[in-house]
């Protein structure tokens, strides 16, 4: 099993720097049940303050999904911007976290997250952690790239992709799938080989693999695609 340790944050986050988002970070603190926890991350998420970045990813942390879910949406809202504070505050110890945070990065889609999505996609032990990224290596935008840059940057991607596909977790081949499909959805994603391989791989999933809802899933990527094998 291979471990990262991207680091996470030791030290409380800075104090806010207006009202409103203070007494915001005061409800999220003083929140006595999992339903207020979970509204005072949606209140603070609807704010669409980066101020408000590090109290989103201490949300990722607190074994609630619902504010989970809500923090993710907020970091996505803020988009851009929280690419950069994602990736330097990523909990390299708490996995459900750090799932979280790749599921943000993912739905974001931004090229600088690429190495990092990467690397976990093809070695972090944890599942979800894996299959977050490799949802998310299809779906980065890729027309912000260079042509050359992006072919390279891709040539990298899709040999991680193919073998997510073969994942002994299915959520991962289950992503990996998603990425595919996003992948070659892009208008920028054209070169052949590279698209030869990952329809074969959709292809011989939707065939092979022993679980009948990634066949499912699959054969439902190719239609999409126009691809029915």
């Amino acid at each position: 099993m291979c471990f990262f340790d991207f680091g996470f944050m030791t030290n409380s986050p800075p104090p806010p720097s207006n009202a409103e988002l203070a007494r915001l970070v005061r409800a999220l603190d003083e929140a006595g049940t999992a339903i207020a926890l979970v509204d005072a991350v949606r209140d603070l998420a609807a704010a669409e303050n980066p101020e408000a970045i590090p109290y989103l990813m201490d949300a990722l942390k607190f074994n609630n999904p619902g504010a989970a879910v809500a923090a993710v949406e907020g970091l996505v809202t803020l988009g851009t911007v929280a690419v950069e504070p994602i990736m330097a505050q990523i909990d390299g110890y708490n996995y459900g976290a750090r799932a979280w945070a790749t599921r943000a990065l993912s739905e974001i889609g931004d090229p600088r997250a690429l190495d990092l999505m990467l690397a976990v996609a093809d070695g972090d032990f944890a599942p979800s952690v894996r299959r977050s990224a490799v949802k998310g290596l299809g779906c980065l935008r890729w027309q912000e790239l260079s042509a050359a840059v992006r072919r390279d940057r891709q040539q990298q991607v899709v040999p991680i992709m193919v073998k997510a596909c073969t994942d002994v977790e299915w959520v991962v081949r289950y992503g990996a799938i998603a990425g595919i499909q996003a992948f070659l959805s892009n208008p920028t994603t054209h070169d052949r080989d590279l698209r030869n391989q990952l329809f074969d791989s959709l292809k011989h999933v939707s065939k092979e693999d022993s679980d009948f809802a990634i066949r499912l899933r699959s054969r439902y990527a190719l239609e999409s695609l126009s691809m029915v094998p």
